[in-house]
């Protein structure tokens, strides 16, 4: 605890001075989009391509995770429904019908980034895939990330057609 909170002090104090430059540095971030914003007033520190829809992949997986432990007790019993199992690597290898403690498998979302494991978390707090995602995109917009659209748990690229467009899942930088 008190090493983070050392950070958060280091950090804060970090981009308080560059808050306060008139000209930012080239920071050298190599992604294709980034943000740097101020915590409290929202002010724009470093800015690249941050409003370009990327794909947001694996880093799905923490929405899932903080969905789960919103919606449901770690000790709660997850089922693997064949869906569940028929997901492509990185997986937990699990077999449709086979059961797991909640907190097993949030273990196996977060430290492994495993397909399976978030399919059948999404299918047990929402019921089914769909519905879950629905919560997912739901919760980014309460977070802020009105920009940010899940149609799948575990971050794989997906697409889907509808009367208004095409949706993607999808994120920007920025929010």
């Amino acid at each position: 605890m008190t090493i983070i909170l050392a950070l958060n002090i280091i950090l804060s104090n970090v981009l308080t001075a560059l808050a306060t430059e008139e000209t930012y540095p080239d920071l050298g971030i190599t992604a294709k989009s980034a943000i740097l914003m101020e915590a409290k007033s929202g002010k724009v520190i470093y800015e690249k391509n941050a409003d370009e829809i990327r794909a947001m992949a694996s880093t799905t997986k923490i929405l899932t995770c903080l969905l789960a432990l919103e919606n449901c007790s770690i000790d709660e019993i997850v089922t693997a429904s064949e869906y569940a199992a028929s997901m492509p690597d990185v997986q937990l290898n699990m077999n449709a019908g086979e059961q797991f403690r909640l907190y097993d498998l949030l273990l196996s979302l977060m430290l492994e980034s495993h397909n399976d494991t978030a399919v059948a978390i999404a299918e047990h707090v929402g019921g089914s895939v769909e519905n879950f995602c629905n919560m997912m995109t739901k919760r980014a917009r309460e977070i802020g990330c009105k920009k940010s659209i899940f149609l799948t748990p575990n971050g794989l690229d997906k697409e889907v057609v509808t009367k208004n467009g095409t949706l993607k899942h999808s994120t920007t930088a920025e929010e």
